[in-house]
């Protein structure tokens, strides 16, 4: 019996040491980020079929079921490219948010003409294209860089204003047609054209500009602002989701929220700003 107990016994003074615990909450971390990743996309039914993928491969060693297990040890060479094609998005992403957790904490204040912030000219801009049912796009770069989109479009290299983004997007201007990126405190490039995403699963009623703020926003960290030619509604997108039918408040405050890692002081909000429709949010592949 004590030689039994001997090795159970020394599994468990091994298991708590602090390098083992360590090792354990590490695993933990590890496996809770790639869940939290997973969840809301279209990887986790996937994931979830590579699980009774393996499930069926151990059922058929345990079971002796040679034929089966034959077919399916031969799939095996080809589950790692595979897992590289299927989770392409969700692995960029994934390596981008790591990424972002080594940002600086501080970085210069950028001040607008309206407001503490130029995000308060670009909510302030945003609103004005909406009343007038002026379709519009705009994208603010982050961390991963948008030089090969920005050197598609017509480069501006100009300081970021209320007065100009209205400018470019009014409907007798050459420029309205396509994106804007906005680098810092500067808009880089107008006139740009996004990819779009491929989601199989995004409402009907999106169109290309929110198709396409979809695309940009899975394929880096930045995060856009779109507004409706048809309806004039505003919508928020980031990490390839989307919030929709936002008023000026809730779209600072999302702004704020996503940027600066804070909430936005709800004063100085648009006084004619009238309520909104509850938003909606799509998954994102």
């Amino acid at each position: 019996m004590l030689l039994v107990l001997a090795p159970m016994n020394e599994y468990l003074a091994r298991l708590i040491e602090l390098r083992s615990i360590a090792d354990i909450v590490l695993v933990f971390l590890v496996v809770y980020g790639v869940l939290k990743l997973l969840r809301g996309t279209r990887a986790a039914p996937m994931a979830a079929g590579l699980a009774v993928f393996a499930s069926l491969y151990w059922l058929s060693v345990y079971a002796r079921l040679v034929t089966l297990e034959f077919v399916l040890r031969g799939a095996l060479i080809y589950v790692g490219f595979a897992i590289i094609v299927l989770f392409q998005n969700e692995i960029r992403q994934g390596l981008i948010t790591f990424g972002n957790r080594f940002r600086l904490p501080f970085s210069r204040k950028r001040r607008g003409q309206f407001g503490a912030s130029i995000y308060d000219e670009i909510v302030l801009a945003a609103t004005t294209l909406a009343s007038t049912k002026t379709g519009a796009l705009i994208v603010i770069e982050r961390n991963v860089g948008l030089k090969g989109i920005v050197d598609a479009g017509v480069r501006l290299d100009a300081e970021l204003s209320y007065d100009l983004i209205v400018s470019i997007f009014n409907q007798a201007s050459p420029l309205h047609d396509g994106a804007i990126i906005v680098r810092g405190d500067r808009i880089a490039a107008a006139s740009c054209f996004l990819p779009l995403s491929l989601n199989p699963l995004l409402s009907k009623d999106l169109g290309t500009r929110h198709r396409a703020a979809l695309g940009i926003t899975e394929d880096s960290d930045a995060v856009a602002i779109v507004v409706s030619e048809e309806t004039g509604l505003i919508s928020f997108v980031r990490r390839g989701r989307i919030k929709r039918a936002l008023d000026p408040t809730r779209l600072r405050a999302a702004i704020y929220k996503e940027i600066e890692g804070r909430n936005a002081s709800r004063k100085g909000a648009d006084p004619h700003a009238t309520e909104s429709a509850e938003a909606e949010e799509v998954a994102s592949a």
